[in-house]
């Protein structure tokens, strides 16, 4: 008699997987031969043993029981399901055996942070031994992801040429057009606009676009188009050298604006592309902790373009005038431009399968794959998707609030610089940074963590962690440390709250929606980037700083409650 393995899952997994390879093979037998041999009943018997198994496979193992539909269509019935989580820990794994399954070869593991985390393995991914009993958590499976890698690799210098272009056209404008009795404010809030206008205007409709052109070409395209542009600022400003002006605009300045409006606008394609492309390159399951990288990524470009961005365009001038290339003027825009052009680069590694429409090189899969998007239509129907997705939509809302705490933040910084005794009011980038040294911290907690609490919880408790440091900064808003220590809290429950918020965007969404989806959301960002930067400064002025920190307290409060409020409705 055929001695059975002890039934814990692996082994009963590996026993399902034999049965069904046996019970095939049987059929095969049948089909080409009307007399069965003396063998016949040896699968059968493999597989009536497992079931036996299944049906027996009870505490310890079990924790708590589930009301489950019979697989042969019986009634429903008590069965018991193996837990690895108690509530509080919000993970579970969920087995369910049916007879088209084992027929099948494909036992369904599902496994996730929460009911809507779920993910169905094939039998590819039980013959790589990727049957989720043990989840990896944390940074070290996304950083084992090669495409992954590509991905950030090309984030990073891309997000730096980002940042560091601010820098550049501010370094441009005091050297070329701002003299010695003006101010550069003027200046640098046109340029200011001209980089704000295009993401108010395509960010929707070059959404829909990314939905219809493969990820891979416009991340690489964009990049380089943006290198080449940045690139050109020298040749150009030489063609036009002694052009004058026009309405009183220097034509030089003219052109800043112009590549300034384009390098922004290819910017609007590369947003959405890059935030569709994660979850086609990284599982569902550490989508979480690609996000923490993402954001933890973004965060840390924010401090390191701009405190370094002066200097490293003062070196690029430096090795240049020593090369002998001060006629070019090639050294600032070289910095800016090859950073780009060096993301576009990497990204040209990348390997993303999207569904039959293209190949892995980006190639049209047949005649007629590409189709060219009904832009208003499209757009159309990311809203009304939004509109039927209570969950993707609160997250949206949950990340809008967000931007718009941040936004508000940038303003009444200057004024808390100016009434904090031990800082002048221009040195307002401290309190700033610590910001975004909260937020890289918090981001981090939540990719090495956060698989453990579902994103609507995450979401509560960040929520009333910014309204708690918000309370705070409205109390001890003129004393230095503990503004430094609020505002570095208040960058890392941010975090908690926007890692997951993006990431539950990512899983609801489907792929051919996905354009749609964060081409609006990268509008109503803007949006919310745009309006409290016009209507921090005037509420300050009109009820004082404490009262908008506690309006600003009460909107985090009210969003984590909605988020939380509608996620445990739909459960």
């Amino acid at each position: 008699m055929m001695q059975l393995p002890k039934p814990d899952l692996e082994s009963l997994l590996m026993l399902s997987c034999d049965a069904a390879d046996a019970d095939r093979e049987l059929s095969d037998r049948a089909s080409t031969s009307a007399t069965p041999n003396a063998d016949s009943n040896a699968p059968q018997t493999l597989l009536q043993s497992a079931a036996d198994q299944i049906t027996d496979l009870k505490s310890p193992l079990l924790e708590k029981p589930v009301l489950a539909q019979d697989s042969f269509g019986g009634e429903d019935k008590e069965n018991k399901l193996p837990m690895f989580r108690s509530e509080e820990d919000a993970f579970e794994v969920v087995t369910d055996f049916s007879n088209q399954d084992l027929a099948s070869q494909r036992p369904a593991f599902l496994v996730g942070t929460e009911a809507d985390q779920m993910k169905e393995f094939s039998s590819s991914d039980l013959e790589s031994g990727n049957t989720g009993l043990e989840l990896e958590q944390g940074f070290l499976p996304v950083l084992k992801n090669r495409n992954f890698l590509t991905l950030w690799s090309g984030q990073v210098f891309s997000q730096l040429a980002d940042k560091v272009y601010l820098v550049l056209m501010i370094a441009l404008i005091a050297t070329r057009f701002q003299s010695e009795d003006q101010t550069i404010s003027g200046w640098v809030s046109s340029i200011m606009i001209a980089f704000t206008i295009p993401a108010v205007l395509f960010g929707s409709i070059a959404g829909a676009y990314v939905d219809r052109w493969p990820k891979k070409a416009i991340l690489v395209a964009t990049n380089l188009l943006r290198g080449g542009l940045v690139l050109s600022l020298p040749f150009l400003f030489w063609l036009t050298k002694g052009w004058g002006s026009v309405a009183g605009l220097p034509i030089g300045f003219g052109i800043l604006l112009g590549i300034t409006f384009l390098v922004s606008t290819l910017t609007q394609f590369f947003a959405p592309a890059e935030q569709s492309a994660i979850p086609l390159i990284v599982e569902r399951r550490h989508l979480l902790s690609a996000n923490s990288l993402y954001t933890t990524t973004m965060m840390a470009s924010v401090i390191i373009g701009f405190a370094v961005g002066e200097p490293l365009l003062a070196i690029a001038d430096a090795i240049t005038a020593n090369l002998g290339w001060t006629a070019v003027g090639l050294g600032k825009e070289l910095v800016v431009g090859g950073g780009y052009g060096i993301a576009g680069l990497i990204l040209i590694l990348l390997n993303i399968s999207e569904k039959n429409r293209f190949s892995a090189n980006g190639v049209p899969n047949g005649a007629g794959a590409i189709e060219q998007p009904h832009v208003f239509a499209d757009i159309r129907d990311g809203i009304r998707y939004l509109g039927q997705q209570h969950r993707v939509r609160s997250a949206m809302i949950q990340l809008v609030l967000l931007f718009s705490v941040f936004a508000a933040l940038a303003v009444l910084s200057v004024r808390l610089a100016e009434v904090i005794p031990e800082i002048k009011a221009s040195q307002f980038g401290f309190l700033l940074a610590a910001g975004g040294v909260g937020m890289a911290i918090g981001a981090t907690f939540v990719g090495q963590f956060g698989q453990r609490f579902p994103h609507y919880r995450l979401s509560l408790y960040g929520s009333l962690g910014m309204a708690a440091a918000l309370l705070g900064l409205s109390l001890f808003s003129a004393h230095l440390w503990p503004a430094l220590l609020l505002i570095t809290g208040l960058g890392a429950f941010a975090a908690i709250v926007g890692v997951p918020m993006q990431t539950t965007i990512q899983e609801e969404t489907p792929e051919e929606m996905r354009g749609k989806v964060f081409g609006l959301q990268n509008n109503a960002i803007n949006i919310a980037l745009s309006l409290p930067l016009a209507l921090a400064g005037v509420a300050e002025t009109l009820f004082g700083i404490k009262a908008v920190f506690l309006g600003l307290a009460a909107l985090m409060v009210a969003g984590g409650i909605l988020t939380w409020y509608i996620a445990t409705r739909d459960k």
